[in-house]
């Protein structure tokens, strides 16, 4: 790629994200690459992107592996830029690639291991979820911290095909990049609203959604006639659902307990409870 082209690139990005200042064209095979001449203050804007606020303030957010970044490329996210090392790029034949030294893609990643693709992705706008579909099953989180677990829910969504979740506002950033790589690409295909939880749940059951809340109170999901549509609410581990959620008088469900253990994480109860919510709806004839 000329510098010009570059140069104005730079110019016409510089407002949302300076990445990139001069870059000289090479070829590795039969593909051409851009190695990217980035100075220390431009690759601070990329890392900068680790930071909740700014990924807030530029709509942006990072994707790194190979595995993700495969998937991202099949996705319908808008992907800004991809900066990769040259044996990367080369293997995943991406040749509009900025190629950057191994050691200054591991700066801009966050993994211990395998930073050797990083790609700076648009945050999607999702259309506003106003009323469920008939059969339709949605996943509401209250003040989820952890943002591995919040990953790992996307993962068991996708899994049992809903396709939308909500989250309170005090809930972890679903761009933090430990959940982007906890979610294994589902984050790709799961509609995540960030929403007042309970207002948007009292307007949800006003249209017709049956309104469930885990709780080791609650009766056992495998003895309960699930029916749909519903939103299935989960709270963290340690504090459960919030007091206001609880007001709205949800009906209290629960996953079987037969032994010991104190208590299930909210992936684990997620898991668990989206299986028989699958296995009534596959059973009933729905599907």
């Amino acid at each position: 790629m000329p510098a010009t082209i570059c140069a104005l690139r730079v110019h016409k990005e510089k407002e949302v994200l300076p990445i990139l200042c001069a870059c000289r064209s090479f070829s590795i095979g039969s593909a051409k690459y851009t190695r990217a001449m980035s100075t220390k203050a431009q690759l601070k804007a990329l890392r900068d992107l680790h930071h909740k606020k700014n990924r807030m303030e530029h709509r942006r957010f990072i994707v790194q592996g190979s595995k993700l970044v495969a998937e991202l490329l099949g996705s319908s996210f808008a992907v800004e830029s991809i900066h990769a090392t040259a044996e990367a790029a080369d293997r995943m034949r991406l040749p509009n690639a900025e190629v950057l030294p191994d050691h200054e893609l591991a700066r801009l990643g966050t993994l211990e291991h395998g930073n050797e693709v990083v790609a700076v992705v648009h945050m999607p706008t999702w259309p506003e979820l106003g009323s469920l579909d008939t059969d339709e099953l949605v996943l509401a989180l209250d003040g989820i911290s952890d943002p591995g677990n919040l990953g790992t829910v996307l993962r068991i969504a996708d899994w049992f095909g809903i396709g939308r979740v909500l989250c309170s506002t005090d809930s972890v950033d679903v761009f933090n990049p430990k959940c982007v790589q906890s979610s294994m690409g589902s984050i790709f295909r799961v509609q995540v609203h960030y929403v007042d939880l309970p207002e948007r749940l009292a307007a949800l059951r006003a249209k017709g959604a049956a309104l469930h809340i885990a709780s080791m109170e609650g009766r056992a999901v495998t003895a309960m006639q699930l029916k749909r549509p519903t939103v299935l609410v989960l709270g963290s581990e340690s504090h459960g659902v919030s007091a206001a959620v609880r007001a709205l008088q949800g009906e209290l469900v629960a996953v079987p307990r037969y032994g010991q253990a104190e208590s299930l994480n909210v992936a684990m109860a997620a898991s668990a409870l989206c299986m028989e919510y699958a296995r009534q709806h596959s059973v009933g004839g729905e599907h």
